[in-house]
């Protein structure tokens, strides 16, 4: 199992880095994206923070991805802060999309997906035809989510991911420990989505996913 988008206390998360990880591996997770919130104020430290739990991660058999969630900073801002935290060594750069429930600037889902530095644009509501194209050629996957509110249009993006053949994961946006989901929480988000059962199994393997495999990418369809 994977779950990309994480919080920690370095932002609102409610977990030390380690308490999560180690609640993770617990459950089951092989792979886990540790992504606080981000801003100019905080991309470069967050990212040096985290570097010292990989060892950690090693140690309760997990493959720790190190990131940050690139959240309500202007769109035009996107593919600078998503290079400096490549830069400065992350594995995974999240963008906070255009959810129905908070006032993300109009232009953040199409500045996400238009930026090959960011690998997931995360819980992007009533994302466009236009936009998810953007996503699919640049290997941006939609975030399918677990988070209450967030996820009221994950009907919608399983079928935009679905019409432009885009690349999906299935996150938990965890803020608390009862946020982490065994397998068949993540069965029931993805089905729940609209997803088949195939395209379930697709999706919750990772395999189509550039930086958890090293394999061809695989849509949908």
């Amino acid at each position: 199992m994977y779950d990309l988008h994480t919080h920690t206390i370095y932002s609102d998360g409610e977990l030390l880095p380690a308490e999560l990880i180690r609640r993770a591996a617990v459950i089951g997770y092989q792979t886990l994206g540790i992504t606080d919130h981000a801003d100019r104020s905080n991309t470069t430290s967050l990212i040096r923070t985290l570097e010292p739990m990989r060892e950690t991660a090693r140690s309760f058999g997990v493959r720790l991805l190190i990131g940050v969630e690139l959240t309500h900073v202007p769109p035009a801002e996107i593919p600078f802060l998503a290079g400096l935290a490549k830069d400065a060594g992350a594995d995974i750069v999240i963008v906070h999309g255009e959810t129905t429930t908070e006032p993300v600037a109009p232009g953040t889902n199409a500045a996400a997906c238009a930026c090959a530095d960011v690998d997931v644009l995360a819980h992007p509501g009533l994302i466009s035809v236009a936009e998810a194209r953007l996503a699919r050629e640049n290997q941006v996957a939609l975030e399918i989510t677990a988070r209450g509110g967030h996820n009221r249009t994950n009907g919608h993006v399983a079928s935009m991911a679905r019409v432009e053949e885009c690349l999906l994961a299935v996150n938990s946006d965890s803020h608390a420990p009862s946020d982490l989901m065994g397998m068949a929480e993540r069965v029931q988000v993805a089905r729940g989505a609209g997803l088949t059962e195939t395209e379930s199994a697709l999706v919750l393997s990772g395999k189509a996913l550039p930086f958890l495999s090293k394999k061809p990418i695989i849509s949908l369809k």
